[in-house]
């Protein structure tokens, strides 16, 4: 299965045919909100020009027609990383779109993390060996490695409590912590 570049390569093997959809439905938002920028826009945006083709086709469609390209926009802004568009409209039209994709790769990384220690757990339960909050874990290394300026000790502590009890605290916890080094890393790139 190739992947497309705007999907962390560590999340590939865990994203369900279900979160694939909700990820190719929010790369069309993109596509509807790219196709309605203004000429002077459209040539600022950070793109290769085959995607500004996609745009420029958009003009001038009217409903059924300008949908099916839309949907092909979509499909061609897939094959490109899209940080810099999302940046982009963020900057010049204060698009919500940014925002709401690092929230949702903030629980899809919360998610993540959860099933690998909740596999882990239960092998342990079975094989009855101990569950420490030391788990080697490929999850929480990746997840280190896209979000530096996270607490490893503390987030392998909720993680441990959360497998250990399934209190919603941790859960919520877990997201916060997760949500909070993603915007933290946001801000270091743009300022």
């Amino acid at each position: 299965m190739t992947r497309p570049p705007h999907v962390e390569k560590s999340m590939v093997e865990k994203v369900s045919k279900s979160e694939q959809k909700r990820l190719f439905k929010k790369v069309e938002e993109l596509a509807a909100e790219i196709a309605e920028l203004g000429g002077n826009e459209r040539r600022k945006l950070p793109v290769e020009d085959e995607v500004k083709q996609a745009i420029e086709d958009c003009g001038g469609l009217k409903t059924g027609a300008r949908k099916r390209q839309i949907k092909y926009l979509a499909k061609v802004l897939r094959q490109y990383p899209l940080d810099d568009v999302y940046s982009f409209l963020a900057a010049r039209k204060g698009s919500a779109l940014k925002k709401n994709l690092l929230f949702h790769r903030a629980e899809r990384w919360r998610d993540v993390v959860i099933n690998e220690a909740m596999e882990l757990y239960d092998r342990c339960r079975r094989d009855q060996i101990a569950f420490e909050p030391d788990f080697s874990s490929d999850m929480i290394s990746d997840l280190l490695e896209e979000l530096p300026n996270i607490n490893e000790k503390d987030l392998r502590r909720c993680l441990y409590q959360y497998v250990r009890t399934h209190n919603k605290t941790h859960y919520r916890e877990l997201f916060r912590m997760i949500k909070a080094a993603s915007e933290e890393c946001e801000r270091q790139k743009t300022g």
